[in-house]
Parts: structure tokens; C-alpha cells; sequence
């Protein structure tokens, strides 16, 4: 399980997220994101996003006033 602190993007951290799977998260590992969240649009849109790519959403959970966790399962083979 890795974590992976997504804050200093703001809501831009979409594409960093994917990098990071596709290239630091070995298949069928765990891995946690903490994002911050602004309009909570970003929660529902990472959520749909990890679901688009296959991937496995675990959790996603308010971590303090603004900043949001989600945990992800990378696809397998």
C-alpha cells in the first residue's frame, strides 16, 4: 500500500493520479490519494474517473475540513 499526497495540485490532480497508477502502483496493489476538495465536484468526478479506468474504488472519505482520501485498487492482468 502506498500514500500519495495530492493537495499542493488543487483540482487539477487527475492526471498526476493516472501517472502515478500506471507507473508507481504495481497491479492489484493499493493505493490512497489525498486530494483537496473545493466544491466536493471533484470527489464524485475522481470516483467516476477511477471507475472509467478500470480500476477498483475502495474508499473515499472526508479526511479533515477540506481535504479528501480516496483509496484505490489498481486493475489486475
Amino acid at each position: 500500500m502506498k500514500r500519495f499526497d495530492l493537495r499542493h495540485l488543487g483540482g487539477d490532480f487527475y492526471s498526476r493520479m493516472g501517472e502515478i497508477l500506471d507507473q508507481e502502483v504495481s497491479e492489484g496493489e493499493v493505493a490512497i490519494f489525498l486530494f483537496e476538495v473545493g466544491d466536493f465536484s471533484s470527489v464524485q468526478k475522481s470516483a467516476d474517473w477511477i471507475l472509467e479506468r478500470g480500476d477498483e474504488l475502495l474508499n473515499s472519505l472526508r479526511f479533515n475540513e477540506v481535504d479528501w482520501t480516496i483509496v484505490v485498487k489498481r486493475k489486475g492482468a
